[in-house]
């Protein structure tokens, strides 16, 4: 098992992500943690803990200094990094005991020769750990045709095995991308993986003060998210993820590449082909307002 930590600047916090990771049922993992250029304290802290980490090994590597995403990207494709399991963490949560335990009993039941991606729910708390609420609770199925309008879950919450793993460093060798939690979404479903969403909430995520207002926890979120789709925010990530895909195309099974064509062509011409197109390819959001608002963005081509 090995863990991919990515930190900048998070001294305050890592101290109690680092005992929820060391307290995870889970007998052995072996933990990467990239610093991506802090200037506090955060990579002292970590050292200090190398030598209580029992667990396995605790290797501290200099990050990219390029944001969290070439952060993560540079982890994803180190070869140095040997496990069956692979699992993200970001600095300023805690991990209920059972996180990786739970993703470890779900793979080992399937192929591991099939791409595997794990992902929860998660709770929200604020900085001082007081909790606010949960994250969406997701009923549709995952898969490559939702993964092109949305990501289901945070990286916080994933795991994927070795499989998926290659997939997704060969993937990301190619082309870099918006984040890592999307990009596993869509590489693993394009390619034929596997994708396994549980609903109970296995991290408890950090909602800093200065975020709350984007909080996954109300109506006036998901208004929010909304309001950025109509902006054309949307677009631009999705002309990344598109971009990363294009470069990627021997990677994808035949449905998924029939459903990006269709997808790619949606985003072109009159309003009424542009739905059409959409109908089509099957894509979706998670929830009825989720869908309701992409058809409305892809009206007024706003994405």
């Amino acid at each position: 098992m090995a863990v991919l930590l990515a930190t900048k600047d998070g001294e305050a916090f890592i101290g109690e992500q680092l005992a929820s990771l060391l307290a995870q049922s889970h007998p052995l993992v072996d933990l990467w943690v990239s610093d991506d250029g802090s200037t506090d304290g955060t990579t002292a802290v970590v050292a200090s803990w190398q030598a209580r980490w029992h667990k396995g090994r605790l290797t501290l590597v200099d990050g990219p200094r390029q944001g969290f995403a070439a952060n993560f990207r540079s982890m994803i494709v180190d070869p140095r990094i040997e496990a069956d399991y692979y699992a993200f963490c970001d600095q300023d949560d805690i991990w209920e005991p059972d996180r990786l335990e739970c993703a470890v009993r779900w793979m080992q039941t399937l192929d591991p020769q099939i791409p595997l991606l794990f992902c929860s729910r998660t709770a929200t708390m604020s900085e001082t750990a007081s909790m606010i609420g949960h994250s969406p609770l997701f009923q549709r199925p995952p898969s490559f045709r939702n993964a092109l309008v949305q990501s289901i879950a945070g990286g916080n919450t994933m795991m994927i095995n070795r499989a998926a793993r290659d997939l997704l460093a060969k993937a990301s060798t190619r082309a870099a991308f918006v984040s890592h939690d999307w990009w596993a979404y869509l590489i693993v479903t394009a390619a034929g993986g596997t994708v396994r969403y549980d609903p109970r909430p296995l991290v408890r995520y950090r909602q800093h003060e200065a975020n709350l207002v984007g909080a996954n926890v109300s109506w006036k979120a998901r208004i929010s998210r909304l309001g950025r789709l109509f902006k054309g925010e949307f677009a631009g990530w999705t002309d990344d993820n598109l971009g990363g895909l294009a470069v990627n195309r021997d990677l994808l099974t035949k449905d998924a590449a029939a459903c990006l064509g269709l997808f790619i062509r949606a985003r072109k011409g009159g309003v009424f082909r542009r739905l059409g197109l959409l109908r089509r390819s099957g894509v979706y959001r998670q929830t009825v307002f989720g869908t309701l608002g992409l058809y409305l963005a892809f009206t007024i081509g706003r994405i």
